[in-house]
């Protein structure tokens, strides 16, 4: 694993230092000695991971922490601050301002790589996402998502605990359940199964399990489908050292060390939350930039993007099973006078309305895409050509036997349509000549005096 890490600190000393420390591990290191330098590097997306000074001239580490926090497009940065503070407050006050971590010097050299790879391997599970919803920040997708998470609360979480030690838990419990609905369960097996059920923002697991090996859970958390991008926070005994390290190296997002500082338990579990509402945000936002790519806007069906990149797996399915498989073109009659006469407001509304009585006349494993502007295509597995024209014909006076209203009811319009029929026909069929036959069919129904149905046989 390699990754960029900017190292911010105006000590050239503690520079080195750290420098050296990583490129050991095959880390590539960027450095800056203030803050406006940092932001920049981060700004124009020049590392991966911030560890950052807290004792800084011009603008101290709690500020630059903030502001990458505050900017849509370095929010996602990790940030682990490094300091000689070490009292809690300062700790909390790190964490408050955003920081994945506050480590106090000095630091193990263990600690801190086990602790750099563990975030960035978080990031990279983020890099993904961000990089399949380029097409939503390329619409304002990221500036959204980071108003959303501004305005958006860290409250009203699901919270899952796993201690089996009432006084450990009850702790945890009186500080989180005022914001948050927080479930506790002593059995580790039980945890697990739970998990798996309830969508959960945080689970916060003790390292100290009497009768199960807590890193054993958290490994089968990660490996199962449903909990593997579950933030866990891991609570451990201060003697748990080596617990920490091999906890992160599982994939545990975070830890807090007992005797619990409510305050800094609630600045870490508010983080986790964050972070797994932000990737949530982008995993939406994936699903509608690809929801986007392959529907029509304007009807709500599928577009020919998606009829092209399906049909030809549909007629390899058909020709492997010996099965039928039916191809309708349909056809608005007149489309153009409409938008003349009335306007492309109208038209819009003939389309809509013409989408709805076709779905309403097919079935759901039928595939109906706008084909472009006012043709559209259904596809009809394990259908023959006279059941395709039966439903054509059905579909046909659907249209013709109903006026469609449009302008909030006060126009009615008789609109009729023209239909072309085809089918699967030998074993060297393709999507084009499918396609070409019932094209063919359309024009011979155009030509025929339209609002009729004609098959074309190959």
């Amino acid at each position: 694993m390699t990754a960029r890490i900017l190292v911010v600190d105006d000590v050239p000393a503690n520079v080195k230092l750290l420098e050296a420390r990583l490129t050991a591990e095959y880390f590539q290191v960027v450095t800056a000695d203030n803050g406006p330098d940092a932001l920049e590097i981060c700004e124009n997306g020049r590392c991966d991971l911030v560890l950052l000074d807290v004792m800084m001239p011009q603008m101290d580490g709690f500020e630059v922490c903030q502001r990458l926090k505050d900017n849509p497009r370095t929010a996602h940065l990790p940030v682990v601050m490094i300091t000689a503070l070490d009292l809690p407050e300062d700790r909390v006050r790190g964490l408050q301002a955003g920081a994945d971590d506050f480590l106090t010097k000095p630091v193990s050299d263990l600690a801190l790589i086990t602790r750099v790879k563990s975030l960035i391997r978080l990031k990279m599970l983020t890099d993904e996402l961000r990089l399949r919803a380029q097409t939503g920040a390329d619409l304002g997708m990221e500036t959204r998502l980071g108003e959303n998470l501004k305005a958006g609360s860290q409250d009203d979480a699901r919270l899952l605990v796993v201690d089996d030690r009432p006084y450990s838990y009850e702790k945890v419990v009186r500080v989180l359940a005022d914001k948050h609905e927080v479930t506790v369960i002593p059995d580790a097996q039980e945890a697990l199964f739970r998990a798996a059920d309830v969508e959960f923002d945080t689970a916060i697991i003790s390292l100290s399990l009497s009768d199960f090996d807590a890193l054993r859970l958290c490994s089968h958390l990660r490996s199962l489908e449903r909990t593997r991008l579950l933030p866990i926070v891991a609570i451990a005994d201060i003697d748990q050292e080596a617990e920490i390290i091999r906890a992160l190296d599982l994939g545990v997002n975070d830890y807090l060390r007992r005797p619990i500082d409510t305050n800094e338990l609630v600045a870490r579990v508010s983080t986790q939350i964050k972070r797994k509402r932000y990737n949530d945000l982008l995993r939406d936002s994936v699903e509608q930039s690809i929801e986007m790519a392959v529907r029509d806007p304007l009807t709500g069906l599928h577009n020919r993007r998606y009829l092209d990149s399906h049909l030809e797996g549909l007629i390899n399915t058909a020709h492997a099973k010996s099965k039928p498989l039916s191809a309708i073109i349909c056809d608005v009659d007149r489309f153009k006078a409409v938008n003349d006469d009335h306007g492309h407001d109208v038209g819009d509304e003939v389309l809509r309305e013409f989408s709805q009585r076709l779905r309403k006349n097919i079935r759901n494993i039928d595939l109906a895409c706008r084909f472009g502007g006012e043709e559209f295509v259904v596809i009809m597995p394990d259908t023959g050509v006279a059941l395709a024209m039966v439903v054509a014909e059905r579909l046909r006076r659907e249209v013709a036997s109903h006026p469609f209203v449009v302008l909030g009811g006060s126009k009615q319009l008789p609109i009729t349509v023209s239909l072309g029929v085809s089918s699967l026909d030998k074993a060297d069929d393709t999507p084009e000549s499918l396609l070409k036959r019932a094209d063919i069919a359309l024009y011979n129904a155009k030509s025929g005096g339209r609002n009729c149905v004609v098959s074309q046989a190959a």
